[in-house]
């Protein structure tokens, strides 16, 4: 019976090949979804090109959609509209988690506090944040405020519920041993409740990122002259499809990094946490 012995470069090559699987599931599997997803865009556009009733629509598909979304980012005209959508996506997510952070962490650490504002929070949750938009455009002087507001609603619901939840699974024993050792409520609250609570809100705040995104377009129709709502309703009005098109895969491409960047802080306060 002979024992076998691993030499360096078997060694080596069998790294090689975990890294290149590795490599491959990382990359191969995202790389398949989107071919199939542009392979179902061909095949509308096709469809759309095909049929005598659609062909005005043809610009829709991605051999012109895409050549007009290459051309607006290296025209340097894309920033000029995406700049104002982010501008209000980021007021509208910042005053949400200024609002949303301490009142979840109220309601999570008082139970008679979360008992009083169950229902009404609940109640209010329901309620599209676009049908704010009377209310908007009465409480506002500008456009831009109104949207800021709706963004608002959209997004501060997911962040308080997440950050009230997970107040609540606090092991009550971490809270008696910082009284033990003479914590202030502020020092626990800095030491204890926000490292464990933090990526929860991260969690929360991804959602409501995602929420606030879909509302925005709908919400820049809203009377202004700027922004990727304004700029899909001034395509749509003037039929330009191809641009159209390109729009909305700009919105979704944004809207992909925006998320991925939230990730990554998930699982960085995560890791820093462990």
């Amino acid at each position: 019976m002979t024992a076998t012995t691993t030499t360096p470069a078997t060694a080596g090559g069998v790294e090689i090949g975990h890294y290149a699987r590795r490599i491959s599931e990382n990359l191969g599997y995202p790389l398949l979804g989107l071919a199939i997803l542009l392979g179902f865009w061909w095949l509308g556009g096709y469809l759309i090109a095909s049929n005598p009733s659609t062909q005005a629509f043809s610009a829709f598909a991605p051999e012109s959609a895409l050549p007009r979304a290459w051309e607006l980012l290296w025209s340097g005209t894309l920033w000029d509209t995406v700049h104002p959508s982010l501008s209000r996506i980021g007021q509208g997510l910042f005053w949400a988690t200024l609002v949303a952070v301490p009142v979840g962490i109220l309601v999570g650490s008082l139970p008679v506090m979360q008992k009083i504002t169950s229902f009404p929070f609940q109640l209010l949750r329901m309620v599209s944040p676009l049908a704010w938009m009377p209310i908007a455009v009465l409480a506002f002087e500008t456009w831009d405020g109104a949207i800021v507001f709706l963004l608002f609603m959209a997004s501060v619901w997911p962040i308080l519920f997440s950050t009230a939840f997970a107040v609540q699974r606090i092991d009550p024993m971490y809270f008696k041993v910082a009284r033990n050792f003479g914590a202030s409520p502020l020092a626990s609250l800095r030491r204890l409740v926000i490292p464990a609570v933090a990526p929860d809100i991260l969690a929360g705040f991804r959602l409501a990122l995602g929420i606030a995104w879909v509302v925005l377009v709908p919400a820049e129709y809203l009377g202004v002259t700027s922004g990727l709502g304004y700029a899909i309703n001034d395509a749509r009005d003037i039929l330009a499809y191809d641009l159209l098109a390109a729009l909305v895969l700009v919105i979704g491409v944004i809207g992909y990094v925006l998320d991925a960047i939230v990730v990554a802080l998930i699982r960085y306060v995560g890791w820093q946490g462990t």
